[in-house]
């Protein structure tokens, strides 16, 4: 494990992507062999039962871009389980299965007994390209139009790449595409970029050395898979938007409704309510309209501009489900029609957060006395997890990346050994911990994480623990052993067994009185009150205040028992 990671970081905000944005595609597939582009991600269920409804396809082969590589094998457009850039599912072999999900922005070759359109439910993703220097390239691109209906030709969508000077075009590229039939010196066809349509359901070869990510004249820069993920504490996220053309473009962007979510996923329960957010300079402030009724912008040629979105959490009211949406732009050149995931989620405490105390009072532990204030705060550090249930845990520690589960999803456990180490995983592991717990809890509190209420967790420290304040092992004397060194010392005898009792109750408004960034959704606070048994003869008694800061809203944490 690479990074540990105090709490004083604890204010690090991460929104999920368990919500999605779900959208049907049909591909019209002639018998034989066809390349296709799956834009979107639908590995919600497997290849199986894709196609139990569509006998007609018989085989398919995903090809898996592989830069370490320096060449294809003798023909790259020839499919063969031999070489590791081929995954596949055959429907009568179950020997050669390997293919079990089909994942989005991929390239993929169906072979067809007959003609036959298969639809296909998918989670919406950005657009993504892998270009390899490697000089075979198997890819699709989010062109307007379908075939023949009002697609760009190819000449003029990549007129573009990679530069409007130098592009793919140049003499001696090669492009190729799929026509059906068997496999042969003609199939995949050498096509004519000037005549070519280009259909985003398909993918085509290009024999081009090149290193690059282009998708598009216009390309969209957001933070992830997720598009626009507000979660459950955002309001406000940019997206950048690049033209790479030498001539201005005109966008047009409106809001469209997700799809019901497939059997098994996290349900939509409505639209997002989108806003575009304009600066202001007059006020100093952003003004929002919503995006529901579209709107047009221009990008200037080689420019860049940033689009401001906002949420109206007020309309973001459900207990269960998400908010999911498509943020559709359409280009007036004709060239792309793209859509941008959008998602939101109910403002919910769940998640992963680090807790930090300012303990300042000392409150009367002796008949008569008074308590006094501490000479200077004295710091505390928790763990604090709130599962979808709202039950808060304290944690001794936690560990977030790429789970050892089935599917290696991003998520928090509770030991190292449930999560991929730096180099097994593109996600760099990180571990979180409390410094005022035993090792290996994770201690159930009662109350709830809301403004105004109160949440108490009881913390029992053992007086054999190796956290005991009593317990020192190189100390004869507070070594829990008897005299002979041999046998465990009873209870008292060289340590006490301490009670915690610790409640944190929330507030509405910031403990210090002045104003903080996030108050609510990414920080919470209030005061806080711990009673002590076993330090002394009599119960001691603190009290402060503290600062929570959300560190992930992953509500499902790996490790912990099940009742």
């Amino acid at each position: 494990m690479k990074a540990i990671l105090a709490l004083s970081l604890f204010m690090a905000v991460a929104a999920g992507n368990a919500s999605a944005q779900w959208i049907t595609r049909e591909y019209s597939l002639v018998s034989g062999w066809n390349g296709v582009w799956l834009a979107g991600d639908a590995t919600h269920t497997s290849v199986d039962e894709l196609f139990a409804a569509y006998p007609a396809v018989t085989e398919i082969w995903r090809w898996n871009p592989n830069p370490d590589q320096i060449q294809f094998t003798t023909n790259p457009s020839t499919p063969t389980t031999n070489s590791d850039e081929w995954t596949a599912w055959k429907r009568n072999d179950p020997d050669e299965q390997l293919l079990s999900k089909m994942v989005g922005n991929s390239s993929y070759l169906f072979r067809c007994s007959g003609a036959t359109a298969v639809r296909i439910k998918q989670r919406a993703l950005p657009p993504q390209a892998t270009w390899l220097i490697s000089g075979a390239n198997f890819l699709g691109f989010p062109a307007a139009g379908t075939g023949l209906s009002g697609s760009p030709t190819m000449s003029a969508y990549l007129a573009s790449y990679p530069s409007a000077s130098t592009t793919v075009l140049a003499p001696g590229a090669q492009i190729y595409k799929y026509i059906g039939g068997e496999l042969s010196s003609a199939n995949p066809m050498l096509v004519n970029p000037p005549g070519e349509r280009m259909d985003p359901n398909k993918a085509y070869w290009f024999q081009i050395a090149t290193v690059s990510d282009f998708t598009a004249a216009v390309e969209y820069e957001v933070a992830g898979d997720g598009g626009l993920a507000f979660g459950r504490t955002l309001n406000a996220l940019t997206m950048g938007v690049m033209n790479r053309s030498t001539a201005g473009m005109t966008l047009n962007v409106s809001l469209e409704s997700s799809e019901a979510a497939p059997a098994g996923q996290l349900g939509v329960v409505g639209g997002v309510p989108l806003t575009r957010r304009v600066f202001n300079s007059s006020t100093g402030s952003y003004d929002e309209t919503p995006v529901q009724g579209g709107f047009a912008v221009t990008v200037d040629a080689s420019g860049r501009i940033n689009l401001d979105f906002g949420l109206d959490r007020s309309q973001v009211t459900s207990p269960t489900g998400t908010y999911a949406s498509l943020l559709r732009i359409k280009d007036t050149a004709g060239l792309t029609d793209v859509r941008i995931p959008v998602t939101a989620e109910t403002a919910t405490p769940a998640g992963l957060w680090g807790a930090r105390v300012q303990v300042t009072h000392v409150v009367s532990h002796v008949p008569g006395g008074s308590g006094s204030t501490t000479s200077q705060p004295f710091p505390l550090a928790f763990l604090v997890h709130v599962d979808s249930a709202g039950m808060p845990r304290l944690l001794s520690q936690a560990f977030t990346g790429r789970l050892t589960a089935e599917g290696n999803p991003p998520g928090i456990a509770l030991k190292e050994d449930l999560v991929l180490a730096s180099g097994q995983s593109d996600v760099e592991p990180r571990r979180y911990v409390s410094c005022q717990l035993p090792l290996d809890q994770a201690i159930s509190g009662s109350g709830a994480v809301a403004s105004g209420s109160t949440v108490t967790w009881n913390i029992s420290i053992p007086q054999n623990d190796p956290t005991n304040p009593f317990v020192h092992a190189y100390h004869p004397d507070h070594d829990n052993l008897d005299a002979a060194f041999k046998s465990p010392a009873a209870e008292g005898e060289e340590s006490y067994s301490i009670q915690r009792t610790c409640s944190f109750k929330f507030s509405a408004t910031p403990p210090s009185g002045v104003s903080v960034s996030g108050w609510g959704t990414t920080v919470l606070g209030g005061n806080y009150t711990e009673t002590i048994t076993g330090l002394n003869s009599r119960p001691l008694e603190v009290s402060g205040t503290f600062i929570m800061g959300r560190i992930s809203e992953t509500a499902e944490i790996q490790g912990i028992p099940q009742p």
